[in-house]
């Protein structure tokens, strides 16, 4: 399960081991906001020594078109990393140059309109796993506030793409809450219930929330498995589970869940 993707300035090594022990599924170490761009060589030279002494993380990079590109794409040519991360994803041009120097694979971040706008394209690059929603600078360049109203489009095109292209379900946008355990919670929830898989974080203590959120609770998994009996028993046929009609589209889901857990 690939829940929750955790953030770490590539420049701040002293950060890198508490946050690989946080518990998130996924550390990402950035190159890109997070760094200055004075401190951008020698981010790349921390990240090399983690990665060279076995830290499984995935990288943020620098957006294509940007000076930092090249010589983060000179830094993924010698590195095995987990997966790489490309900002502001408008095209398959910038994936076709990631897919030129690693194997490894790629989530681009969509977070402008044009990169909605082509998203389908971007989904159907080469290398892609998974598409990650940056809500922050979407609502920048699009000109709309953080609310779920405004961004519900935003998010069931990423879904819908992401469904389209045979993709992994995505993952949505950091919460901009640190501490409030209700908000991060109910945001991920909303996540969750509009087809996300997980959610990026920008603090540790984001992560055990977004963890329970995204796994199936025991309820879920009880439900799961008297609808999944109850099918077996009527050979596959519509059958009635908690006063409710269960075929095959129901099955499907159950299934889903308990392959989760």
């Amino acid at each position: 399960m690939m829940r929750s993707y955790l953030f770490v300035p590539g420049d701040r090594p002293e950060r890198f081991a508490k946050a690989l022990a946080a518990g998130a599924d996924v550390v990402i170490l950035d190159l890109e906001d997070a760094v200055a761009a004075s401190n951008k060589a020698i981010a790349r030279e921390h990240i090399a020594k983690a990665v060279e002494e076995g830290a499984e993380v995935m990288l943020r990079i620098n957006g294509h078109g940007t000076p930092a590109f090249a010589d983060d794409l000179a830094l993924l040519r010698r590195l095995r990393v987990k997966g790489v991360m490309l900002p502001k994803a408008e095209s398959i041009g910038p994936l076709q140059e990631l897919a030129a120097v690693t194997d490894a694979p790629v989530l681009p971040l969509i977070e402008s309109a044009l990169g909605l706008w082509r998203v389908l394209d971007v989904a159907g690059g080469p290398g892609v796993e998974r598409l990650a929603f940056g809500s922050i600078d979407f609502q920048v360049d699009a000109g709309c506030d953080g609310s779920d109203a405004a961004l519900l489009h935003a998010r069931s095109q990423i879904v819908l793409a992401s469904r389209v292209a045979g993709l992994q379900a995505p993952i949505d946008g950091v919460s901009v809450a640190l501490d409030d355990a209700q908000v991060i919670a109910a945001e991920a929830a909303h996540s969750r219930a509009l087809g996300f898989a997980g959610k990026l974080c920008i603090h540790p203590r984001q992560v055990p929330v977004v963890n329970q959120v995204f796994t199936p609770s025991a309820e879920e998994l009880a439900w799961a498995r008297r609808v999944v009996e109850a099918s077996e028993r009527s050979g596959g046929a519509a059958v009635s589970v908690d006063g409710a009609m269960v075929d095959l589209p129901v099955l499907i889901k159950a299934q889903g869940l308990l392959a989760l857990a």
